[in-house]
């Protein structure tokens, strides 16, 4: 097989012509079969295998500089530069990076997957060639056409085309989507170009014209630029991007690698920014992926690679809980609307969308106008939902202060995927949200545990008149509903235990889904003569309930359990609470480290962070107890407990408290 003689680019400029088309099956067989063992980004891949080809070609990475927009469409790029046994590991634990990494190749110049930012990484970088006179070096950024509807990307195409001298590269792979087709003025000008009758004509002339045309810098660009000047009118009243003063080259057929090689040298000889428009099919070659009318198998698990069924369907999700209810508070509230940022089935606003097709927006990749557009539907008099990832709205962030909180405005963020994701990594954990929002003045912040609490916060979130609220919730299947066993004041008591009088009592504040890891922990402890401990779910983290004061007051420790980075989120919230009410009681917070963390299962992470209930219970005895060796000593009398005994205590052992 060609695919598996291939070590690096320079294998790859070796072949013959006749031979990359072979080599372009054998990556699409290659990647059906891999990504349906472990999932992954399938559908963009398919469809940029020929462009990817052709960039290897004609580019000398890593002394060219190629970047990707967004990198989930960097699985044939990982091929093409020698990383194709690793696939057997890809978004595994140690394994490969479902985007670009450093660490991993030096072909990855950077580890972006957050949509429209290669072009201002391409812009910097191109400067810095410049200034450090690397002029001869080219700068390339492949951009989804998804990609073009973040106002970051025209910021950075402002200024590219500003450096009139500098080699820079920009190809528009446009398949008409991001996750689902894309939506906006751009992608209606684009979808003007690749639909228009006129296309076909186009493309046959440049396919006739190309491969004769000279190959000497600016004068083959002029030929490929009069071919298109010549049908210019017929395609585009305007030229938009040469309207910014970018060379334009295009639309040309992105799975005909001789014309994409040719376009490619024909832009790197020209000596200034250019943009070459490459029309491809998300899917390509893959008859399932092609056929998947709601986003071209984008992102699947695993699945059968001769029908692409997944394999394993999960249960009841977070995502579907909220997707359900907020259908259904639509059809009881007229002023409740939508938005998404280009992901109107990843967020679970289909259903909505289905049931209440003009009150759902969807403003392509591009938070921050998705905020303070909300903001105005809700000067309007209307009540936004904005559903979007956790990780996402830190790109928002401004927005949210300024423009909806300073006006305190009734603005729901519904917030998907929060805390640790799992397998797309450390740009993708939500694990930002709690403590940038706790910033915000205003703001009211709910933590559901169970898919009934997210209904219930849900709906006091959109009735929530007074100002902007947030509800977070993780990825995955929802866990089995929790019945509380009592109140303190608008909190959910979980858990109570009995313990020997001489002991203080712990006080758990089990943050959202973090209530099932401090049940559990608590009842991993609970021996006849331990300390008494009780578990409360806040729901609402801000503002805190103020009776957490009273209970805090009676407690040995407060520990607060939550799927955030330790800082400036709900340990700390409580810690500023209980101190400016003079309540002398340690207050630790057990959260997620504050550092990038890799790609790995949810459960691994949460093992290898500590929230798990042995691992959390392990350290609370530790905190009581001096390490563990004095309770067991003065208790027991023998050696002090280890995880492995408490992965040998009963899950449950019910107490009369308990059930009172």
């Amino acid at each position: 097989m060609l695919l598996e003689s291939l070590r690096s680019p320079a294998d790859l400029r070796s072949l013959e012509p006749a031979q990359l088309p072979v080599l372009a099956g054998e990556i699409r067989r290659f990647l059906v079969e891999a990504v349906s063992k472990t999932g992954g980004h399938l559908g963009p891949n398919l469809g940029i295998v020929e462009i990817s080809i052709a960039l290897h070609r004609v580019f000398d990475s890593p002394r060219d500089s190629i970047l990707f927009d967004t990198g989930h469409q960097t699985y044939v790029h990982k091929l093409l530069t020698g990383r194709g046994p690793g696939f057997a590991t890809l978004r595994q634990r140690g394994g490969l990076s479902g985007y670009p990494s450093q660490a991993e190749s030096e072909h990855d110049i950077i580890e972006n997957s957050h949509a429209s930012t290669a072009l201002s990484y391409a812009d910097g970088l191109a400067k810095a060639f410049e200034l450090t006179d690397k002029r001869e070096r080219t700068v390339v950024a492949v951009v989804g056409d998804g990609a073009l509807t973040g106002g970051m990307a025209w910021e950075a195409l402002n200024n590219v085309a500003a450096g009139s001298g500098r080699q820079v590269v920009i190809v528009v792979n446009d398949n008409g989507r991001s996750y689902s087709p894309t939506i906006g003025g751009l992608a209606t000008h684009l979808a003007s170009l690749r639909l228009n009758p006129g296309y076909e004509h186009a493309l046959d002339l440049i396919k006739r014209t190309v491969p004769h045309a000279p190959v000497v810098g600016a004068s083959m660009y002029e030929a490929l630029h009069g071919i298109k000047k010549g049908v210019k009118d017929l395609l585009a009243p305007q030229a938009l991007f040469e309207d910014l003063g970018i060379k334009f080259v295009g639309p040309i057929d992105g799975h005909d690698i001789p014309g994409v090689e040719q376009a490619l040298r024909t832009a790197r000889g020209f000596g200034g920014p250019v943009i070459i428009h490459c029309i491809t099919r998300k899917g390509r070659g893959y008859a399932p992926a092609e056929d998947d009318v709601e986003d071209c198998l984008h992102g699947p698990g695993a699945f059968d690679p001769e029908t692409g069924q997944q394999l394993r369907k999960p249960g009841l999700t977070w995502t579907q809980v909220f997707s359900d209810e907020l259908a259904d508070i639509g059809s009881e509230r007229p002023d409740v609307v939508a938005i998404t940022a280009a992901m109107l089935h990843p967020t679970g606003l289909a259903s909505f969308a289905k049931r209440f097709p003009d009150r759902v927006f969807d403003v392509g990749i591009a938070e921050q106008h998705a905020v303070t557009s909300a903001a105005g539907l809700a000067l309007g008099g209307l009540h936004p939902v904005v559903a979007i990832y956790a990780t996402f709205l830190n790109r928002a962030f401004d927005q949210v202060l300024m423009d909806v909180a300073l006006h305190r405005l009734p603005v729901t963020f519904a917030l998907d995927r929060a805390g640790i994701t799992g397998n797309d990594g450390a740009s993708h954990h939500g694990m930002w949200d709690l403590s940038l929002l706790s910033l915000v003045p205003g703001l009211r912040i709910a933590v559901p545990r169970d898919a009934a609490r997210l209904r219930r916060l849900l709906r006091e979130c959109v009735a929530d008149g007074d100002g902007p609220t947030a509800i977070r919730y993780p990825k995955g299947p929802v866990p089995t509903d929790m019945v509380p066993i009592g109140n303190l004041g608008g909190m959910d008591i979980l858990l109570r235990t009995d313990g020997s009088p001489d002991l203080a009592p712990i006080l758990l504040i089990a943050v959202g889904p973090m209530a099932e890891v401090c049940v559990r922990a608590a009842r991993l402890l609970r021996l006849d003569d331990g300390p008494q401990i009780m578990v409360i779910d806040p729901l609402w983290v801000k503002p805190l309930d103020p009776a957490l004061v009273d209970a805090a007051a009676l407690a040995r420790l407060v520990a607060v359990v939550e799927d955030n980075g330790q800082v400036g989120a709900v340990g700390d919230a409580v810690a500023r609470l209980l101190r400016d009410h003079d309540v002398d009681v340690p207050v630790r917070t057990f959260g997620i480290p504050q550092r990038f963390l890799g790609h790995a299962g949810r459960a691994e992470i949460l093992e290898e962070i500590g929230l798990t209930p042995q691992r959390f219970a392990l350290v609370l005895m530790g905190l009581l107890c001096d390490g563990g060796a004095a309770y067991g000593a003065r208790h027991h009398g023998r050696r002090p407990m280890n995880m492995h005994d408490l992965a040998d205590l009963p899950a449950s052992r019910p107490s009369a408290k308990e059930s009172s």
